[in-house]
């Protein structure tokens, strides 16, 4: 009988943690943007352990709106130009328009309700899922945490994303 209760006790050990999901964000496009957090927010809620790894153009979601230029050379200067991120800066991946496609897009989501990029990355953080940069692409681009929105985890690699992939039943590259 202790036999039986010590084996029910080794199952609830390890039932008792949750399913992992991972999420890569490798764009900084709006219409990949929302899909991610929305996917990322309804792990959550399904009561998943959640890690979206933020890495090249993914990572410009999580730049403040008033990062300002960044980096270190006229390289790294030139993109944190031209890759303005944040999510007020995300453009289309197709029919951007010069700007109009966003601004379209994002009037029908408020019209039909749907949460904006920033309210979605607000929630996600409530939700505790994990918002995980790239570090290897701070460094490229010369970011800092300075230039990014509060509350992420630390900067971590591809191996770090990797290990966590290994260990997840959901992995998803957007």
């Amino acid at each position: 009988m202790t036999t039986e209760v010590q084996s029910e006790e080794g199952v609830e050990g390890s039932a008792s943690q949750p399913e992992r999901m991972v999420i890569i964000a490798a764009s900084g496009d709006l219409d990949k943007a929302w899909p991610v957090l929305i996917l990322a927010t309804t792990g959550a809620a399904y009561g998943l352990d959640v890690t979206v790894f933020f890495t090249f153009w993914g990572l410009t979601i999580l730049k403040r709106p008033d990062a300002g230029i960044s980096g270190e050379d006229w390289r790294q200067k030139m993109l944190s130009i031209f890759a303005k991120g944040s999510s007020d800066h995300l453009k289309l991946s197709t029919l951007n328009f010069a700007g109009m496609g966003p601004w379209m897009m994002k009037g029908l989501a408020s019209d039909k309700n749907v949460a904006s990029v920033q309210e979605l990355l607000e929630l996600a953080k409530d939700m505790g899922v994990t918002l995980m940069p790239c570090q290897m692409t701070m460094d490229l681009m010369g970011l800092s945490l300075d230039d990014m929105i509060d509350g992420l985890s630390e900067p971590a690699g591809a191996g770090s994303a990797i290990g966590l992939m290994k260990e997840a039943s959901i992995n998803l590259f957007i």
